[in-house]
Protein backbone atom coordinates (compact mmCIF):
# COMPACT_ATOMS: atom_id res chain seq x y z
CA UNK A 1 0.00 0.00 0.00
CA UNK A 2 1.17 3.48 -0.81
CA UNK A 3 0.66 6.41 1.63
CA UNK A 4 -0.62 9.21 0.41
CA UNK A 5 1.91 12.53 0.38
CA UNK A 6 0.00 15.71 2.09
CA UNK A 7 1.12 19.18 1.17
CA UNK A 8 3.05 21.12 3.19
CA UNK A 9 1.88 24.33 1.15
CA UNK A 10 -1.41 26.02 2.79
CA UNK A 11 -4.25 26.76 0.80
CA UNK A 12 -4.64 30.23 -0.68
CA UNK A 13 -6.94 31.56 1.14
CA UNK A 14 -9.98 33.05 -1.53
CA UNK A 15 -11.48 36.42 -1.56
CA UNK A 16 -15.15 37.35 -1.54
CA UNK A 17 -16.13 38.40 -5.36
CA UNK A 18 -18.96 40.74 -4.42
CA UNK A 19 -16.77 41.93 -1.08
CA UNK A 20 -14.05 43.09 -3.56
CA UNK A 21 -16.21 45.15 -5.81
CA UNK A 22 -15.86 48.93 -5.06
CA UNK A 23 -19.30 50.57 -4.44
CA UNK A 24 -19.76 53.76 -6.37
CA UNK A 25 -21.04 56.64 -4.88
CA UNK A 26 -23.32 58.80 -7.05
CA UNK A 27 -23.53 62.86 -6.70
CA UNK A 28 -24.88 64.19 -3.31
CA UNK A 29 -24.20 60.68 -1.38
CA UNK A 30 -22.39 61.25 1.53
CA UNK A 31 -20.61 57.91 3.54
CA UNK A 32 -19.28 58.34 7.22
CA UNK A 33 -17.86 55.74 9.01
CA UNK A 34 -18.04 55.81 12.89
CA UNK A 35 -16.44 52.85 14.53
CA UNK A 36 -18.33 50.40 13.34
CA UNK A 37 -21.70 52.00 12.24
CA UNK A 38 -22.02 53.55 8.84
CA UNK A 39 -24.02 56.45 7.90
CA UNK A 40 -24.97 56.99 4.16
CA UNK A 41 -26.81 60.92 3.36
CA UNK A 42 -27.92 61.15 0.40
CA UNK A 43 -31.28 63.54 -1.13
CA UNK A 44 -33.65 60.93 -0.11
CA UNK A 45 -32.56 60.63 3.24
CA UNK A 46 -30.21 58.69 5.56
CA UNK A 47 -29.42 55.10 6.75
CA UNK A 48 -27.20 53.78 9.34
CA UNK A 49 -26.05 50.60 9.72
CA UNK A 50 -23.81 48.57 12.38
CA UNK A 51 -21.02 46.31 10.69
CA UNK A 52 -18.63 43.62 12.06
CA UNK A 53 -15.87 44.53 13.58
CA UNK A 54 -13.79 42.71 11.03
CA UNK A 55 -15.01 45.05 8.52
CA UNK A 56 -13.50 48.15 7.29
CA UNK A 57 -14.62 50.90 5.22
CA UNK A 58 -12.26 53.54 2.84
CA UNK A 59 -13.66 55.97 1.26
CA UNK A 60 -12.14 57.28 -1.96
CA UNK A 61 -13.56 60.08 -3.63
CA UNK A 62 -16.66 58.82 -5.91
CA UNK A 63 -15.94 55.26 -4.54
CA UNK A 64 -16.08 53.43 -1.07
CA UNK A 65 -14.37 49.80 -0.59
CA UNK A 66 -14.81 47.35 2.20
CA UNK A 67 -11.78 45.56 3.72
CA UNK A 68 -12.32 41.89 5.75
CA UNK A 69 -9.20 41.75 8.17
CA UNK A 70 -10.45 37.77 8.64
CA UNK A 71 -10.10 34.65 6.88
CA UNK A 72 -12.63 31.56 6.84
CA UNK A 73 -15.33 30.94 4.47
CA UNK A 74 -17.96 32.52 7.12
CA UNK A 75 -16.06 36.02 7.22
CA UNK A 76 -16.02 35.88 3.21
CA UNK A 77 -19.78 35.45 3.50
CA UNK A 78 -19.79 38.42 5.92
CA UNK A 79 -17.56 40.67 3.53
CA UNK A 80 -19.90 39.91 1.07
CA UNK A 81 -22.86 41.04 2.64
CA UNK A 82 -21.50 44.12 4.56
CA UNK A 83 -21.11 45.22 0.93
CA UNK A 84 -24.18 44.34 -0.14
CA UNK A 85 -26.12 45.82 2.47
CA UNK A 86 -23.87 49.31 2.03
CA UNK A 87 -24.37 49.53 -1.60
CA UNK A 88 -28.16 48.95 -1.00
CA UNK A 89 -27.89 51.65 1.03
CA UNK A 90 -26.48 54.17 -1.59
CA UNK A 91 -28.77 52.81 -4.27
CA UNK A 92 -31.59 53.80 -1.55
CA UNK A 93 -30.83 57.91 -0.30
CA UNK A 94 -29.91 58.34 -4.06
CA UNK A 95 -32.75 56.07 -5.89
CA UNK A 96 -35.10 54.38 -3.62
CA UNK A 97 -36.94 51.28 -4.48
CA UNK A 98 -40.40 50.33 -4.82
CA UNK A 99 -42.39 47.01 -4.77
CA UNK A 100 -45.26 46.34 -6.92
CA UNK A 101 -48.29 44.19 -5.82
CA UNK A 102 -52.09 43.29 -7.51
CA UNK A 103 -54.86 41.94 -5.98
CA UNK A 104 -56.56 39.48 -8.13
CA UNK A 105 -60.49 38.53 -7.09
CA UNK A 106 -64.01 40.09 -7.99
CA UNK A 107 -64.93 42.59 -4.81
CA UNK A 108 -61.60 42.94 -3.70
CA UNK A 109 -59.88 46.21 -4.11
CA UNK A 110 -57.65 48.59 -2.48
CA UNK A 111 -57.72 52.12 -1.94
CA UNK A 112 -55.86 54.71 -0.02
CA UNK A 113 -57.00 56.52 3.26
CA UNK A 114 -54.73 59.53 4.22
CA UNK A 115 -51.32 57.39 3.95
CA UNK A 116 -52.54 54.10 4.70
CA UNK A 117 -53.48 51.38 2.71
CA UNK A 118 -57.66 50.38 2.96
CA UNK A 119 -58.04 46.87 1.73
CA UNK A 120 -61.31 45.13 1.04
CA UNK A 121 -60.49 41.81 0.70
CA UNK A 122 -63.39 39.42 1.35
CA UNK A 123 -63.33 39.92 5.16
CA UNK A 124 -66.23 40.86 7.30
CA UNK A 125 -64.40 44.03 8.00
CA UNK A 126 -61.76 46.38 5.60
CA UNK A 127 -58.25 45.92 6.79
CA UNK A 128 -56.41 49.20 7.38
CA UNK A 129 -52.51 48.60 6.29
CA UNK A 130 -50.65 51.52 8.52
CA UNK A 131 -47.66 53.06 6.47
CA UNK A 132 -44.44 52.55 8.63
CA UNK A 133 -42.17 55.18 9.27
CA UNK A 134 -39.75 55.69 6.05
CA UNK A 135 -42.74 53.97 3.82
CA UNK A 136 -44.65 55.68 1.02
CA UNK A 137 -48.01 54.13 -0.89
CA UNK A 138 -49.56 54.78 -4.23
CA UNK A 139 -53.03 53.13 -5.35
CA UNK A 140 -53.18 52.80 -9.42
CA UNK A 141 -56.86 52.16 -10.25
CA UNK A 142 -58.45 49.34 -7.26
CA UNK A 143 -56.07 46.57 -7.59
CA UNK A 144 -52.63 48.04 -8.50
CA UNK A 145 -49.85 48.97 -5.08
CA UNK A 146 -46.85 50.65 -5.35
CA UNK A 147 -44.58 50.83 -1.64
CA UNK A 148 -41.72 53.16 -1.74
CA UNK A 149 -39.05 53.84 0.54
CA UNK A 150 -35.14 54.17 1.00
CA UNK A 151 -34.23 50.91 2.84
CA UNK A 152 -34.86 47.75 1.01
CA UNK A 153 -35.24 45.48 3.90
CA UNK A 154 -38.33 47.73 5.25
CA UNK A 155 -39.62 48.26 1.69
CA UNK A 156 -39.70 44.12 1.06
CA UNK A 157 -40.87 43.34 4.23
CA UNK A 158 -43.48 45.70 4.52
CA UNK A 159 -44.67 44.34 1.04
CA UNK A 160 -44.39 40.67 2.16
CA UNK A 161 -47.19 41.80 4.92
CA UNK A 162 -49.34 43.40 2.82
CA UNK A 163 -49.37 40.18 0.79
CA UNK A 164 -50.23 38.15 4.01
CA UNK A 165 -53.34 39.74 4.15
CA UNK A 166 -54.40 37.39 1.58
CA UNK A 167 -52.38 34.93 -0.02
CA UNK A 168 -53.47 34.13 -3.92
CA UNK A 169 -55.07 30.85 -2.85
CA UNK A 170 -53.90 27.85 -4.86
CA UNK A 171 -57.53 27.08 -6.98
CA UNK A 172 -58.38 30.49 -8.71
CA UNK A 173 -55.08 32.57 -7.51
CA UNK A 174 -57.02 35.19 -5.83
CA UNK A 175 -55.74 37.40 -3.35
CA UNK A 176 -52.60 40.20 -3.12
CA UNK A 177 -49.69 38.69 -5.07
CA UNK A 178 -46.50 40.93 -6.62
CA UNK A 179 -46.38 42.47 -9.62
CA UNK A 180 -45.28 39.16 -12.03
CA UNK A 181 -45.67 36.77 -9.55
CA UNK A 182 -46.48 33.38 -11.28
CA UNK A 183 -49.18 31.25 -9.14
CA UNK A 184 -49.17 27.94 -9.62
CA UNK A 185 -53.23 26.51 -9.34
CA UNK A 186 -53.89 22.85 -8.30
CA UNK A 187 -56.91 21.27 -10.50
CA UNK A 188 -60.29 21.49 -8.40
CA UNK A 189 -62.11 18.30 -7.52
CA UNK A 190 -64.64 17.35 -10.22
CA UNK A 191 -67.96 15.49 -9.42
CA UNK A 192 -68.71 11.80 -9.16
CA UNK A 193 -69.59 10.79 -12.80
Amino acid sequence: MSEKTHSTKEPSQKKSRIGKKPIEIPAGVKIDVDGNIVKVEGPKGKLSQVISEHMSITVNGASAEVKCDAEGNSFRALHGLTRTLIANMVEGVSKGFTKNLEIVGVGYKVALKGKDLDLAMGYSHPCIFKAPVGIEFTVEGTQKITVKGISKELVGQVAANIRKIREPEPYKGKGIRYAGERVVLKVGKSGKK
